[in-house]
């Protein structure tokens, strides 16, 4: 068997899987360092098994499943994640992670790469259902805080989760298929997916727009992440959004200009409440909701710059946003402190993690030099609708306003953090473990961003872009990020968020608004135990009313003659003789409780059986 076969009948999820099982019980350093040699194995079988490569097999019952496959798309996800997540273990490693929240973890990325590999919507949903679970666990696993967020969050991703399996079960009504449908023809590469008309579709969306925030539907995320082990929520903040954005240009090939907007309100809601937070994780939280905007809106957009753009700013986002969650993790580490407004002046002493940290700033701000700034450029050129395809003109300010957002959060974060002041801890920089993991992903965002040098790398590995050139709407059409135009572009953003954050630093640093939708967190709280209150209420008065009633039909079964005279009692001048109870007068031993699950239970059967006379 070739090297190429052997990479082709590699399944990535399961090695994966495998050393999370293995990292239990292993020494700990080979442990973590097979669940790194598992995720460079990802990295390896991404980029190396040939396009079209495909696992096929039953499952469920259900002939020609496939739960692996290598397109343009998933090739670039395999190696998105499988990077992040050899480095994402490094740090957990040198971070003082336990073994189990290793495993949690590794299980939680390998359900990722799970679904990011599938070939068709059952494997794909199965793996997005083990998703939730395992990264539910894995916020769990923490305590204290972290438990009641991870069951607010676990109640998210089952909603989302379900209405996702309704709508892939919908798919499969209409079509009679799970294989991913034909998509859209961008001229030189064709996205198969798309999820069938209808219904099915309505499901879908809903379902992942809970895995990727939709305003309303984001409170599980800054709720969450800021909860668990810092080494945790460097692996939340990469898997299951990004997997859910790629999933969800599977199942909008063709876009939607609603989509679109949702987007650009994700980017400036996003960003509004990220100004707005003293906690570091909930900050960088807000802003996964943030950029997420810009990938739903490149999808929602339709066109192939849109596609493009935003892919590349998953893949860009992967990085850069979980370098930030690393940074910060450092110096929650070494602080012990979560408020960014009781820290400052820590660049002299964690002058590694500052830089750091401000890689993954300019890189997420989109600045010249960085990759943020090629991918962004994109998605905003398919909303001005440079490359010829339609213009939307509001969508684009939108993005605009979210950029200036980002840039003064940024900002913000990292004058607090690491400048404002004079420090007044003794502490250390990150360990080498933490280093060479910051440093590793940090590299990647610097040299993918270079002009002519790194940035034509990057956007070869995209899909639908060959180098530097893509097919628009008037032919092949070529970028070049580094025009006049994008660098005017963002010296102007420079501009008005240097300015704009010196206006608003002291007023801002006064506002301590929460999220006004996180009001369904208390809401849903109330709501569920007034349910279950009357829920329980109405069973305990059903119940009694029964046995008061099954109780009175034995004893006058009993005492037919002492029931008539109880009823002749009733009426005017007739007198009744006495006579005693049959049974002496005990009562019935008959036993007629149960657990309320038994009643459920029993009832069931019997509407079943009531359902099936009625058919037949």
């Amino acid at each position: 068997m070739t090297e190429i076969d052997m990479l082709t009948m590699a399944y990535p999820p399961l090695i994966v899987f495998a050393a999370a099982l293995l990292v239990l019980v292993l020494p700990r350093v080979l442990g973590f360092a097979l669940g790194a040699l598992s995720l460079a194995s990802v990295v390896a079988v991404a980029l190396f098994a040939p396009e079209g490569a495909h696992l096929t097999g039953t499952f469920l019952g259900f002939a020609e499943i496939q739960p692996f496959y290598i397109d343009d798309f998933t090739r670039m996800m395999g190696v998105a994640l499988g990077f992040l997540g050899t480095f994402a273990v490094i740090y957990a490693y040198s971070s003082e992670a336990s073994k189990t929240m290793a495993a949690f973890a590794l299980a939680y990325v390998a359900s990722a790469i799970g679904a990011a590999f599938a070939g068709d919507w059952l494997v794909l949903v199965f793996m997005w259902e083990i998703m939730a679970l395992t990264s539910t666990l894995l916020v769990w696993h923490y305590g204290g805080d972290a438990v009641r967020a991870g069951y607010r969050y676990a109640l998210a991703h089952g909603i989302g989760g379900s209405l996702m399996l309704f709508a892939v079960i919908a798919h499969y009504a209409q079509v009679g298929t799970f294989a991913y449908g034909e998509g859209v023809d961008y001229a030189d590469a064709v996205l198969a997916g798309g999820i069938a008309d209808g219904l099915p579709l309505l499901l879908a969306v809903l379902g992942i727009g809970v895995n990727v925030a939709f305003v309303g539907f984001h409170t599980w995320l800054p709720d969450t992440y800021p909860r668990p082990h810092f080494a945790a929520s460097v692996f939340l903040a990469a898997f299951t959004t990004k997997t859910s954005a790629y999933v969800l240009l599977r199942a909008v090939p063709e876009g939607n200009i609603y989509l679109a907007y949702m987007g650009g309100l994700m980017a400036v809601y996003g960003v509004v409440f990220a100004l707005l937070q003293h906690d570091m994780r909930a900050l960088l939280s807000y802003h996964i909701q943030a950029q997420l905007g810009y990938m739903v809106a490149g999808i929602g957009i339709g066109t192939t710059i849109g596609a493009a753009g935003a892919m590349g700013h998953l893949f860009n986002n992967v990085l850069y946003k979980s370098l930030l969650f690393m940074a910060v993790g450092v110096v929650i580490y070494r602080t012990r402190e979560n408020d960014l407004y009781k820290l400052g002046g820590l660049w002299r002493e964690m002058p590694l993690t500052a830089i750091a940290f401000f890689i993954g700033a300019l890189s997420i701000t989109a600045v010249p030099g960085f990759s943020g700034f090629i991918s962004k450029g994109m998605v905003l050129d398919a909303a001005s609708g440079y490359f010829g395809g339609p213009e939307h003109q509001a969508l684009y300010w939108l993005l605009f306003l979210g950029a200036i957002g980002t840039f003064l959060s940024f900002i913000k974060l990292g004058y607090y953090v690491f400048f404002h002041g004079e420090s007044d801890r003794e502490v250390r920089d990150a360990k080498p473990g933490q280093t060479t993991a910051m440093f590793a992903v940090g590299g990647a965002c610097v040299v993918l961003g270079l002009p002519a040098i790194g940035w034509p790398v990057f956007t070869d590995l995209l899909p639908l872009v060959d180098g530097a050139q893509f097919a628009g709407t008037d032919g092949l059409e070529t970028l070049n990020p580094y025009s006049m135009g994008h660098l005017q572009d963002s010296a102007i953003l420079i501009a008005i968020s240097a300015v704009g954050f010196k206006i608003i630093r002291k007023p801002l640093s006064k506002l301590d608004y929460s999220d006004p939708a996180l009001i369904v967190n208390p809401a849903m709280y109330h709501l569920g135990r007034g349910t279950m209150r009357v829920t329980t209420w109405t069973y305990a008065t059903v119940d009694a009313a029964v046995v008061n009633v099954v109780t009175s039909c034995y004893w006058i079964g009993n005492n037919p003659v002492l029931a008539v005279d109880a009823a002749a009692r009733r009426l005017p001048m007739v007198d009744v003789k006495e006579h005693r109870a049959a049974d002496g007068g005990h009562p019935s031993t008959i036993h007629l409780r149960t657990g309320i699950g038994t009643t459920v239970l029993l009832l069931t059967i019997l509407l079943t059986v009531v359902l099936w006379l009625l058919i037949n």
